[in-house]
């Protein structure tokens, strides 16, 4: 590695919204306000959740009102500013259906948001739950839960009937220079795959090596296998090319200053290997993720979005702290750290 790399650092949008409502031009005057706000700050890009519509919705018109949005974008004098998307795929949209009908409809959905993440950011990422559809827990026929055994015995004709889906998506987005990041997400929001090795073991002899996982250290801190099963993840994906994006987020999902984030275990183990942007992750007490992730504490307040609140921190307060956290505990002692991996 050479000393001319630079760390890019991204920030996500679920700080302001999980619905970017592109074909209104007010709200994109308001997210164009928020990047040029955040890009003075140093970020370098931005994470932007790519919301679910209706099956009814034509995907063509949904990938058309995101180049207008990425036009807005650009007019805005943003065009250089780096995009990747969050993904997550829905009980209508899922790939894992034991109906093939359901899973050509799930692959088309798939291969719209690869669409509209190379609209937006090019050669870029697209990350987020998209394997089993988040937040859809199984029930018997008695409408009882399944969980532990029943559940991963459950999940092994899911990832089964998800296999060619992902055969072809992940050929369809290396052609389009897209890099698919399955994110594993703690049990209690959905069922698995939960950890990195469970999404690392889907991928096992998958070709393309386009298709990855999503390090989130919330989700590692929350649901993991411990720090030895930790390291050997973080070295197969390595191997295997398919480590594709790393997020910086606290286990509450709130302020990463000062939070209790293993620096340690991130700069020793991931930045040797990994070549790709941190996404600072930081959800915000917001619809839908107020009631969803169940938030007690306090919304950071939005600038231009609502009202300013004393002795509150606003989203762009924290935004900036955890910016200057990241320099501080990751990219500066980087910089002394002897690096792993190919030269760049």
């Amino acid at each position: 590695m050479n000393a001319t790399f630079k760390r890019d650092v991204f920030f996500s949008f679920f700080m302001f919204t999980a619905d970017l409502r592109p074909q209104d031009s007010r709200y994109t005057a308001v997210l164009i306000n928020h990047l040029k706000a955040l890009t003075d700050m140093g970020y370098d890009g931005f994470d932007l959740h790519i919301a679910s519509r209706p099956a009814t919705v034509d995907h063509k018109l949904e990938t058309d009102s995101y180049v207008a949005l990425k036009k807005a974008f650009d007019q805005a004098g943003l065009k250089d500013v780096k995009f990747t998307t969050n993904v997550g795929t829905t009980r209508t949209f899922d790939p894992t259906s034991p109906y093939e009908e359901q899973r050509r409809q799930a692959l088309s959905y798939l291969k719209s948001r690869v669409d509209i993440t190379r609209v937006l950011g090019g050669d870029s990422i697209m990350s987020g739950p998209f394997l089993y559809p988040y937040g859809v827990f199984p029930v018997t026929d008695a409408d009882e839960p399944i969980w532990s055994d029943a559940l991963q015995d459950w999940m092994e004709s899911r990832y089964h009937a998800a296999r060619s889906v992902f055969e072809d998506l992940a050929e369809y987005a290396a052609a389009r220079d897209v890099k698919l990041a399955i994110e594993p997400v703690k049990s209690w929001e959905t069922p698995p795959p939960n950890m990195v090795s469970e999404a690392l073991d889907f991928l096992d002899g998958l070709e393309y090596s386009q298709a990855g996982v999503t390090i989130d250290i919330a989700q590692v801190l929350m649901e993991s296998q411990g720090p030895s099963v930790f390291k050997e993840n973080v070295a197969k994906a390595a191997r295997q090319d398919r480590l594709h994006y790393v997020h910086i987020s606290a286990p509450d999902r709130g302020a990463v200053k000062d939070s209790w984030i293993p620096w340690d275990i991130i700069l020793n183990e991931i930045e040797p290997v990994y070549r790709g942007p941190y996404l600072i992750e930081v959800f915000n007490a917001i619809p839908p993720f107020v009631s969803s992730m169940r938030m007690a504490r306090r919304r950071f307040w939005r600038p231009g979005e609502d009202d300013p609140v004393p002795d509150v921190d606003s989203a762009y307060d924290i935004a900036r702290a955890a910016l200057e956290e990241l320099r501080e505990q990751i990219i500066a002692p980087s910089a002394r750290v002897p690096r792993k991996g190919p030269e760049c």
